[in-house]
């Protein structure tokens, strides 16, 4: 009796790719944090470098996959882990930088990614499926959050008191902090930063609201 042999799974691009997003999240970092921390251009992961102008596929290289593992303070075991397990570390959600994200038209009227600008990341999953995801840049959001550190947000999440909150105003600011409360009329925030002083947004001033989820420190 004669044994076929099992034919051999090749590696694709969107394996490496998603392995690398997995890789990051499990280090609690976007892909461009994870290039950061190993000492590489903070674009070599993002999404955009993945396809050439001419689209054609566009692979790491093994220099920048060894240098993201030792930054992850991960082994080449645990990458091959990574390629094979789909689940990973969750689902993928969109993910923008914070500070793109009061400019321009990056969410739809309630609050859900729409347009052009995001790129994905592999996070714990979330009940919302229009959940997303804030990279921070900068140290405007200390001591709460660092520059580089990624927050979930779910739109659809409830919000109570004390909740850190994403706040989208009609007049395009973006503001990150804490929910002191919230009435019809009116919406009353307590900056991240405790030496800053609480401000009074009127309800009809306010595009959406929504509660952070989850944070990567």
């Amino acid at each position: 009796m004669v044994k076929q042999a099992k034919a051999q799974r090749m590696l694709t691009h969107d394996q490496i790719w998603a392995a690398l997003d997995r890789l990051a999240a499990r280090a609690g970092l976007s892909p461009s944090g994870l290039a950061k921390r190993a000492g590489l251009d903070p674009t070599t992961f993002n999404k955009s470098k993945r396809v050439t102008t001419d689209g054609r596929e566009r692979w790491p290289s093994t220099e920048s996959i060894a240098k993201a593992l030792a930054a992850a303070e991960s082994s080449i075991e645990i990458f091959a882990r990574l390629i094979d397990d789909g689940a990973g570390n969750g689902r993928t959600v969109p993910l923008l930088d914070v500070a793109q994200a009061g400019s321009g038209d990056h969410f739809d009227e309630f609050g859900a990614p729409s347009g052009k600008g995001w790129s994905e990341i592999a996070l714990p999953a979330a009940e919302d499926r229009r959940a997303f995801a804030l990279e921070i840049s900068g140290n405007t959001l200390m001591p709460a959050y660092r520059d580089g550190d990624v927050i979930l947000i779910s739109p659809g999440a409830p919000i109570r008191k004390g909740d850190r909150v994403v706040v989208k105003t009609r007049a395009g600011e973006m503001m990150v902090a804490t929910l002191k409360r919230r009435a019809a009329k009116a919406l009353e925030l307590q900056p991240l930063d405790p030496a800053q002083t609480g401000r009074t947004i009127a309800g009809s001033d306010v595009a959406w609201i929504a509660r952070i989820v989850w944070a990567s420190q």
